[in-house]
């Protein structure tokens, strides 16, 4: 399960308001990529069966099926201060993240390492 704080509640509220269809919700996904090896990515979608759904205030944010492993139990965040304005993942499966936060190294894969 993920928390969604209320700034980026608010956030997205706005940015639903600017959707065409506004039964879409925020799709947060992990992909091969950045330089910790795994990057976060989002876009505007619909659920699709497998997905996890947290609904709140009138906004979704789904969490896609392949993805809910590496961001079970992280917290999505939106702040607007000098390091400029978006969402942030609060992740506790990362080992590591890359100096932007876009991308991480899960910790099995650190754990895998060490073996």
């Amino acid at each position: 399960m993920i928390l969604v704080t209320e700034p980026a509640i608010r956030q997205l509220q706005v940015m639903l308001r600017e959707q065409d269809d506004q039964t879409k919700g925020l799709r947060i996904y992990v992909e091969n990529g950045g330089c910790a090896g795994l990057q976060y990515g989002m876009g505007f979608d619909h659920a699709q069966v497998g997905d996890e759904v947290v609904e709140r205030d009138g906004v979704k944010v789904i969490v896609a099926e392949q993805s809910r492993h590496f961001l079970d139990g992280s917290t999505i965040d939106y702040s607007d201060d000098l390091a400029g304005a978006g969402f942030r993942i609060q992740n506790p499966n990362a080992a590591r993240s890359c100096g932007c936060g876009t991308s991480f190294e899960p910790a099995e894969a650190e754990a895998s390492t060490h073996n």
